[in-house]
């Protein structure tokens, strides 16, 4: 006599096997939707509190630039970019509408700007990324 496993039983352990990560697998790909897009929000969120705090310790305008390709701090009158971050589609994650700017005065204020809302999304994840007027930044879902 052998020992070992038949045939019948090594075909019934990869069934189920099978079965169980056909169930397991949409579940973590929406987990790691969900953890993009919660990533990308974060960097929003963190460049344009870096735009602020940059407009303040160099006491002059400075421009905040978000688009779906990259994140960009520039000085108001120079194209040149101070600072400048890949933006949400280097993870697959999609930025609602075209790009949006926000000036910030040299005391940190923002300039010429009422209530924003930058919407991203990957699979069936989503958060908003609001911006008051007074600069204050919210992540919601």
């Amino acid at each position: 006599m052998r020992d070992g496993y038949s045939l019948p039983e090594l075909a019934l352990i990869l069934a189920l096997i099978g079965i169980l990560l056909g169930i397991a697998v949409p579940k973590l790909s929406g987990a790691l939707d969900r953890i993009e897009v919660g990533a990308a929000a974060g960097h929003i969120a963190a460049a344009h509190a870096r735009a602020r705090l940059m407009a303040i310790t160099q006491g002059k305008v400075v421009v905040l630039s978000v688009d779906s390709i990259a994140l960009t701090i520039r000085l108001r009158a120079i194209q040149t970019p101070l600072w400048s971050e890949a933006g949400p589609a280097a993870n697959g994650v999609s930025l609602a509408g075209a790009g949006h700017s926000f000036t910030f005065s040299p005391a940190g204020f923002s300039l010429g700007l009422s209530n924003a809302t930058l919407r991203v999304t990957r699979g069936t994840a989503t958060r908003a990324v609001v911006v008051s007027r007074l600069g204050r930044v919210r992540i919601t879902r």
